[in-house]
């Protein structure tokens, strides 16, 4: 079978896949990784930046002695997947992104930053918070918190995924939007689909952004679909 690789979100965790990975298993061989600092994993020294989850997916990969593979990424998972098939195009057969945010800038950065106040999140929204604690148990979900919000700050000042940088990415991609979305627009999906020179373009009805909210069984569709297209070899197309 196939390798196909599931990357979770910012804040979110491999835990948060395991109703998709068990869905998928029997078409792929499925894998999920923690990205430093979540999931319980131990936070790093360093920052969290995009060119660590690079890391930590290039070393999953010689982990599990994978020479490529598909990868489905939500949100932030989808942008580091993307990343890492600019720097090794080789490693990567294919990427669906869902609700991955491509348009990053300094105003961008800060409107998303200040939804991730620790404080906040806890005296406003405890049942999150308390989520949180248990998804990243032993590690202080606050701090994986304010790590999130610095790596964002960073992308907003240095993003990865450019005008000049997305249309070197040859891999096939499918960048999913759902049109309720509040975090992700479907414009800037639509900005990054038109620079992408093997993409499709999908907008899911009646999707809002929480991966918590998503149809395992309408996902698990999408992504056979599309692995099963890009997976056709050219002299098997009718």
């Amino acid at each position: 079978m196939q390798n196909l690789l599931l990357l979770h979100g910012a804040l979110g965790s491999a835990a948060m896949l395991k109703p998709l990975q068990e869905a998928l298993q029997n078409n792929f061989s499925v894998y999920t990784l923690d990205f430093s600092g979540h999931g319980g994993k131990p936070l790093p020294q360093e920052p969290f930046r995009m060119e660590l989850f690079v890391q930590d997916i290039l070393h999953f990969l010689e982990q599990q002695q994978l020479s490529s593979t598909h990868v489905f990424g939500y949100s932030m998972g989808g942008y580091a997947a993307l990343s890492l098939a600019l720097q090794h195009p080789e490693r990567i057969r294919s990427v669906y992104t869902l609700a991955t945010k491509f348009a990053w800038s300094a105003e961008a950065a800060e409107k998303e930053t200040k939804l991730l106040n620790p404080d906040k999140v806890a005296e406003k929204v405890p049942q999150f918070a308390a989520a949180l604690a248990q998804r990243h148990a032993p590690q202080d979900w606050r701090q994986v918190m304010q790590h999130t919000a610095a790596m964002m700050r960073q992308l907003g000042q240095h993003p990865t995924l450019t005008p000049e940088s997305l249309p070197q990415l040859q891999v096939p991609v499918q960048v999913a939007v759902g049109d309720r979305d509040t975090m992700v627009t479907v414009e800037e999906t639509l900005w990054a689909y038109r620079l992408l020179p093997n993409a499709q373009l999908q907008v899911l009805p009646n999707t809002r952004h929480p991966f918590e909210t998503l149809s395992i069984q309408n996902l698990t569709q999408h992504i056979r679909q599309f692995i099963g297209q890009v997976s056709v070899e050219p002299t098997e197309i009718p």
